[in-house]
């Protein structure tokens, strides 16, 4: 029997088959995980809610998931970042109910999280906390009373929880996925900055050597964003809130200023810091024209586009995929790409499978960590414990046929004796 499901067309499921096979190839660590979950079956007849970005690299966490023996919904965390190959291929191949079309609307958005809890989940991935601002919001006396844990993937969705924690609003323990090292000094840096270059270039075609590249946010993904495209030639401008991250962006070589000095710069804009408008109007009106303003942050509020939509006399909506012409009444030209939303998976295919390789094997590994501890986490906000941080470390290192030096007994005592102050 066909599982339930909703997605754009079934006939893409080979290539998303032959698609999926292929990250597989990039993904060791969490491949290894999935053979010891078909063995050992720690997922057991628990039902399992994933909003996450439904790409090659997604299917192969929930395969491991389901090889768990965990029942397993999957929605998308982003309206745009669905890639519908991918989805087909989970549901008829792989038996995975999955709720996710590429472009849907925000009412098919929440009906496809609504899909996802529709089967009272023991066990959630979040990625931006859509899925448990749901439950919090919906069911706060009822799904949410079932819930064991809960894994958040992203930099947005843990400052969401932290603030419900803070709130004393928090209905059930939370595992900070992103706060792991083998996650943020990865995944973040990483595979945001070479997906979100990759973005841009897709929507645009346009050559960054010689170009002005402006990045908002000098964060872990605010890094890799720059760093990158300094690697492709460009001269980068970094913008910061933040005194300290600001000093380290000019101390790794980057000019730094505040965006209404940057806007008079730049060519290429590109948001990563998860606040909400950033850029705005007044920037839009010192911009040169041809502008490109782009975002990595996971909601598209870090761009004000009601602001840029009441600013322009006309507009030109795709004038290539992914890119919207905005034109203000002095006549130059503003170009918004994929609506404001994740360009690095509204245009591109979001991170690299072997980046995602221990950002996954952590989600897996800490959704079997809730599954045997059930009922022993206060409902606030936890970080990945150090011996499942270190493990995916050790593995990809081996996976990577990288070995390091070990303390000799000698230097372990000499650490040990420093840390108890003798």
């Amino acid at each position: 029997m066909t599982v339930p499901h909703h997605i754009k067309d079934p006939k893409l499921a080979d290539l998303g088959r032959r698609r999926i096979e292929w990250a597989e190839r990039d993904m060791p660590v969490l491949t290894r995980i999935r053979e010891r979950f078909a063995k050992e079956k720690p997922l057991k007849g628990i039902r399992v809610a994933a909003c996450l970005h439904v790409t090659t690299e997604t299917a192969n966490l929930v395969r491991t998931l389901a090889a768990g023996g965990a029942e397993v919904r999957l929605c998308a965390s982003n309206p745009l970042s669905t890639q519908d190959d991918v989805a087909a291929a989970l549901v008829h191949h792989y038996g995975i109910s999955v709720f996710a079309i590429k472009g849907e609307d925000r009412r098919t958005y929440y009906d496809h999280i609504e899909s996802c809890l529709e089967f009272d989940p023991q066990i959630t991935h979040d990625d931006g906390a859509d899925l448990v601002s749901t439950l919090h919001q919906k069911y706060a006396d009822t799904k949410a009373k079932n819930i064991w844990g809960s894994m958040e993937e992203t930099t947005t969705g843990v400052i969401r929880l932290r603030a419900l924690e803070k709130q004393g609003k928090l209905l059930f323990p939370v595992f900070a996925i992103n706060d792991a090292m083998t996650k943020h000094l990865f995944d973040n840096r990483y595979g945001t900055g070479q997906s979100t270059v990759d973005g841009i270039i897709r929507a645009t075609n346009r050559l960054l050597a010689g170009s002005v590249f402006v990045v908002a946010g000098y964060g872990w993904c605010g890094r890799g964003i720059a760093t990158r495209a300094r690697g492709m030639g460009a001269k980068v401008i970094v913008t910061e809130v933040n005194p300290i991250r600001a000093i380290e962006a000019k101390m790794d070589g980057f000019d730094v200023m505040t965006m209404a000095e940057a806007a008079k710069l730049g060519d290429i804009f590109c948001t990563s810091t998860g606040n909400i408008n950033v850029i705005r109007p007044e920037h839009f009106e010192l911009m040169k024209d041809g502008a490109i303003v782009a975002n990595a942050g996971h909601f598209n509020v870090e761009i004000d586009i009601e602001g840029l939509k009441k600013l322009a006399k006309d507009v030109k909506p795709k004038v290539r995929p992914f890119v919207d012409q905005y034109i203000l009444p002095d006549g130059k030209s503003i170009f918004l790409l994929a609506d404001g939303r994740l360009i690095n998976l509204a245009a591109a295919e979001g991170h690299p499978a072997a980046v995602m390789d221990m950002s996954f094997s952590l989600q897996a590994l800490m959704g079997e960590y809730v599954a045997k501890n059930k009922g022993d986490f206060e409902p606030k906000v936890h970080r990945v414990p150090e011996h499942i941080d270190k493990w995916v470390a050790e593995i990809k290192l081996e996976c990577m046929g990288v070995t390091i030096d070990k303390l000799t007994p000698e230097q372990k005592k000499y650490l040990e004796s420093w840390e108890m102050g003798t």
